[in-house]
């Protein structure tokens, strides 16, 4: 059983096989970057380990993006093809969910993503995922919202139709069956 921000070594064994495998299958993601590297750096920080089996678990599929040469940090998005099942139907935050007199969502994407360890995409990081594929087809994904956005009520979220990709807004305590949210983690 998995506790908190711990995994058992045949979880570990597990989650790095499935890693490992989907580098391999999507090299066109991370273009001269080398799995012994990334895994290193995976064993050497268990307690994102933990983060990346919420990530796998919750139908995110993480997998490798880039690699910030500054910070000596990889990057993971989830990269299902439709927002992670397991992180839809939610509000954008504590309060947006908060100022719901009825119908409130079971939980929030920020505190989710927040007990995760990961942070929700950005606009510019979304963008950027879709340049590595068609993602969002059928589905859409909150982003971390700009504040005057939030403070003004609202929240932002994309996906891609007729070919292209949308950023959009939608009150930030409304919910939806197919808007979930996508994780990114530094390692």
């Amino acid at each position: 059983m998995k506790t908190k921000k711990q995994l058992s070594p045949d979880q570990i064994k597990e989650l790095l096989e499935t890693l490992k495998s989907r580098f391999e299958k999507n090299m066109d993601r991370h273009k001269g970057l080398e799995w012994a590297k990334v895994q290193a750096k995976l064993e050497a920080n268990p307690e994102k380990l933990w983060s990346l089996d919420d990530m796998e678990v919750t139908g995110g599929e993480p997998d490798v993006v880039g690699f910030d040469e500054k910070t000596d940090e990889y990057i993971f998005f989830d990269c299902s093809t439709e927002t992670p099942k397991e992180r839809r139907s939610w509000c954008y935050d504590r309060v947006a969910w908060e100022s719901r007199k009825a119908n409130k969502p079971e939980n929030t994407a920020m505190d989710v993503a927040a007990e995760m360890g990961v942070e929700m995409l950005t606009e510019e990081q979304y963008q950027y995922l879709q340049e590595l594929g068609n993602f969002d087809l059928k589905t859409s994904s909150w982003l971390k919202t700009p504040a005057d956005v939030r403070k003004a009520g609202g929240a932002i979220f994309g996906d891609r139709r007729f070919g292209r990709v949308f950023i959009y807004h939608n009150g930030a305590d409304s919910y939806y069956a197919a808007r979930g949210f996508r994780g990114a983690l530094r390692v």
